[in-house]
């Protein structure tokens, strides 16, 4: 879990840059991080076939969290989840019986099966 959440913390924080060459339509090339290959056409001139496009996504740069701001239905979820993980490995109590000192009375016969007679 921890290694889980290590690598959603990276992937969150780190700048995602996608570059992509494309020739008359059709995309030759896409490079992550890094400026794409061309495919050899010159693009220098008036109307080129080729295009380049790029977009980068910004990671998050604040990871700090603060307390300060915390609202009443976060406390009440924070509180609320900290009561039930903690009684979560509670071991069960086991419950006190009134009769833990007294013995059944002694059975002779089974009266129910001696006459046949059940409630249903």
């Amino acid at each position: 879990m921890s290694s889980v959440m290590a690598l959603l913390v990276l992937a969150s924080t780190v700048s995602w840059t996608v570059d992509k060459h494309i020739c008359m339509g059709k995309v030759q090339d896409i490079s992550f991080f890094a400026h794409a290959d061309d495919c050899g056409m010159d693009m220098e001139m008036e109307k080129s076939c080729c295009d380049d496009e790029s977009f980068t996504v910004q990671g998050q740069d604040d990871l700090k969290i603060s307390f300060d701001d915390f609202g009443v239905g976060q406390q009440l979820f924070l509180v609320s989840f900290v009561h039930s993980y903690f009684y979560l490995f509670e071991d069960n109590v086991e419950e006190v019986s009134a009769f833990r000192d007294y013995a059944p009375p002694p059975l002779i016969q089974d009266v129910q099966v001696l006459h046949q007679t059940f409630l249903i």
